[in-house]
C-alpha cells in the first residue's frame, strides 16, 4: 500500500481534532492572506474596545458637573482610547489590508519575507495585550494595577517618576514599542515585496494606486516609527537610569519629547490616511465604471504627500513659544501639503463626474470619506494659521478636526474596504440592507458627535477635561455629541452582525462580484494558498478588465 493509500485509509479526524488543527494552522501560518485577516480582525476587536472607552468618556461629558467617572478614571480612558485607536486599530487594520491585498494585486505568491510577516503580527498582538495588561499588573504582582493616564502623546513631565506612580507608564512605553517593532517589520516587508516581486509586465506605472499608497506608507513607517521608539528608550532611561533627556529639573527639555513625538506623530496621520486613499482610489473607479482620472498625478501626489509629511510636525507646537520664523516655516509646509491632497480630491471627483455611479455600500462609504475628509482637511488648514491656532489649540475644535480626518477619513475608508474585499476573502457577499443601515446610522451618529465639537471648542471648552460648569453654554453641544455616540454604537452592531451572519449565510460571491479590473479579482474567492499558478503576465493597468472587455475603447489603457 502506498503512503497515499495509507493516508486515505486513516479514519477521519473528530470535530475537536479538526478544529484544533485549523486553529494550529492559523497560529503557525506564514500565509499573507491569513495574517492579513488576523491583523484586520484583531484591529476590529480593539476598535470595539476603544469605542467602549470613548462611550464612557462621552457619558461623563453628556451633562455638566457629572460624576459618572472620576478624573483619574477619565484620564486613563482618554489615554487608552487614543492609544488604542492610533496604534492598535488604525495601523494594524490598514497594514493588514496591505498584507492581504498587495501580493494579490501585483501577481505575487506571498510577501517577500513570510516568517518576518508572521513575526510582525505577533509582535503587534503582544504589544497590545501588554498595554492592556496594565489594568492588572502595573502595581506589581500582588495588587490591582491601573491603566496609563498620561495621554496618548505622553507629554513630559507627566511621564516622570514623580508624576506617574507605579508602572502604568512603563506598560504604555513597552506596549507601544513592541507593537511598533511589528509595524516596522511589516513596512519593510511591504516595500521589498512591491519593489521585487511584481509579476511580469507590471511596471511601476502599471501598479494599482492601492499598491502605490502602500509603498509610500511602508517607507513612512520605516522612517517615522524608529524616531518614536528612540524617544521611548530615552524616556525609559529618564525613569530608571538617572538620565535627564526630558526632565527639566535636571536640565532636560520637555519640548524635546514633543519634537520627537510629533516628528513621528504627523507622518503617522498619513501612515493612517494613505492606505485609506488607496482603498478609495480602487473603489470609486469600479463603482463609477470609469478609469481613475489622472493616474500619473495621483502617483505624484502620493509621493509628494509622503515627502512633505516629514516636514510639518511642529504645527502641533505653535503655542509652545517657537521663534516666529519657525512658526512661519511650519505653517507654510502645512499649507503646502494641502496641494497634493487636493489633487487627489479633484481626481476622485473627476472620476465620478460623467460616470455611471452605482451606490453599493462600498461606494457609499467611499464617497462619504471624500466629503468628511475634505471637511476635516479644511479645518486643518484653519489651524495651520498661527494666530487661529493660538486661540483654539487644545480645545475641542482640535478634537473635532482630527476625528473628521482620522475617523471620518480612515475608519469610513476601512468600512468601505471591508464591504468591497470581504467577498474576496470569505467568498460570500455582505448584506446590502444591513450595510446601508450601518452606513446611515454611522453618518448620522458621526456628524452628531463631532460637528458640535467645533462649536464647543470655539466657545472655549478645553480638551482632556472630565467636567465643566453649567453656566459655560456648553450643555447643548456636549449633549448632542453624546447622543451621537448612541447612533454610532447601533451602526457598529449592524456592522458586526453583518460580518457574522454573512460568513455562513451570505450570498456566494463568485470570483469577481463587482466586475472590477485589478488582479486580485482574477483568482477564486477565497484565493488559493499559492495565489497564482502560473504567475500572471499583464500589459496594462487594468488587466482583468481588458481580458473581459476586449472591445472596450479604454482597453489596454496606460
Amino acid at each position: 500500500m502506498t503512503v497515499l493509500d495509507q493516508s486515505r485509509a486513516e479514519p477521519a479526524l473528530s470535530g475537536s481534532s479538526s478544529l484544533l488543527l485549523r486553529l494550529h494552522s492559523w497560529i503557525v501560518t506564514g500565509d499573507h492572506k491569513k495574517l492579513g485577516i488576523m491583523y484586520i480582525t484583531t484591529g476590529l476587536i480593539f476598535f470595539l474596545v476603544g469605542g467602549i472607552e470613548a462611550s464612557a468618556m462621552r457619558a461623563q461629558l453628556a451633562v455638566p458637573e457629572n460624576d459618572f467617572v472620576g478624573p483619574e478614571v477619565f484620564n486613563r480612558l482618554f489615554t487608552m482610547h487614543g492609544t488604542t485607536m492610533v496604534f492598535l486599530v488604525g495601523m494594524p487594520v490598514l497594514l493588514g489590508f496591505g498584507n492581504y491585498l498587495v501580493p494579490l494585486m501585483i501577481g505575487a505568491r506571498d510577501m517577500a519575507f513570510p516568517r518576518l510577516n508572521a513575526f510582525g503580527y505577533w509582535l503587534f498582538l503582544f504589544g497590545g495585550l501588554l498595554l492592556y495588561y496594565s489594568y492588572l499588573g502595573s502595581t506589581g504582582l500582588y495588587g490591582m494595577g491601573s491603566a496609563p493616564d498620561v495621554g496618548w502623546f505622553a507629554y513630559a513631565p507627566l511621564t516622570a517618576k514623580t508624576f506617574s506612580k507605579g508602572n502604568s507608564t512603563d506598560y504604555w512605553i513597552l506596549g507601544i514599542m513592541v507593537s511598533g517593532f511589528g509595524s516596522i517589520t511589516t513596512g519593510l516587508n511591504l516595500v521589498v515585496t512591491i519593489c521585487c516581486l511584481r509579476c511580469k509586465g507590471m511596471t511601476m506605472m502599471r501598479m494599482p494606486l492601492m499598491v502605490w499608497m502602500m509603498l509610500v506608507d511602508g517607507v513612512l513607517v520605516i522612517i517615522a516609527i524608529p524616531v518614536l521608539t528612540g524617544a521611548q528608550v530615552m524616556l525609559l532611561f529618564d525613569r530608571y537610569m538617572g538620565s535627564h533627556f526630558f526632565d527639566t529639573e535636571g536640565g532636560g527639555s520637555a519640548l524635546l519629547w514633543q519634537h520627537l513625538f510629533w516628528f513621528f506623530g504627523h507622518p503617522e496621520v498619513y501612515i493612517l490616511v494613505l492606505p485609506a486613499f488607496g482603498f478609495v482610489s480602487e473603489i470609486i473607479p469600479v463603482f463609477s465604471r470609469k478609469v481613475i482620472f489622472g493616474y500619473p498625478l495621483m502617483v505624484a501626489a502620493t509621493v509628494g504627500i509622503g515627502f512633505i509629511s516629514l516636514g510639518v510636525w511642529a504645527h502641533h507646537m505653535f503655542v509652545v513659544g517657537l521663534p516666529p520664523w519657525l512658526n512661519a516655516f511650519f505653517a507654510a509646509s502645512t499649507f503646502l501639503i494641502a496641494v497634493p491632497t487636493g489633487i487627489k480630491i479633484f481626481n476622485w471627483i473627476g472620476t465620478m463626474m460623467g460616470g455611471k455611479l452605482i451606490f453599493k455600500t462600498p461606494m457609499l462609504f467611499a464617497t462619504a470619506f471624500v466629503g468628511l475628509f475634505v471637511f476635516g482637511g479644511l479645518t486643518g488648514i484653519m489651524l495651520a494659521c498661527v494666530p487661529f491656532d493660538w486661540q483654539l489649540s487644545d480645545s475641542y475644535f482640535v478634537v473635532a478636526h482630527f476625528h473628521y480626518v482620522l475617523f471620518g477619513g480612515t475608519i469610513f475608508a476601512i468600512f468601505a474596504a471591508v464591504y468591497y474585499w470581504y467577498p474576496k476573502a470569505i467568498g460570500r457577499m455582505l448584506s446590502e440592507k444591513l450595510g446601508k443601515w450601518h452606513f446611515w446610522l454611522m453618518m448620522i451618529g458621526f456628524n452628531m458627535t463631532f460637528l458640535p465639537m467645533h462649536f464647543s471648542g470655539i466657545l472655549g471648552m478645553p480638551r482632556r477635561i472630565y467636567m465643566y460648569d453649567a453656566d459655560r453654554g456648553l450643555d447643548l453641544w456636549n449633549m448632542l455629541s453624546s447622543i451621537g455616540v448612541i447612533f454610532q454604537g447601533l451602526a457598529v452592531l449592524f456592522f458586526v452582525w453583518n460580518l457574522v451572519r454573512s460568513y455562513s449565510k451570505g450570498e456566494p460571491a463568485g470570483n469577481d462580484p463587482w466586475d472590477a479590473w485589478t488582479l486580485e479579482w482574477s483568482t477564486s474567492s477565497p484565493p488559493p494558498d499559492y495565489n497564482y499558478n502560473p504567475l500572471p503576465q499583464i500589459r496594462s493597468r487594468r488587466p482583468l478588465w481588458d481580458q473581459k472587455h476586449p472591445d472596450d475603447p479604454d482597453s489596454n489603457y496606460e
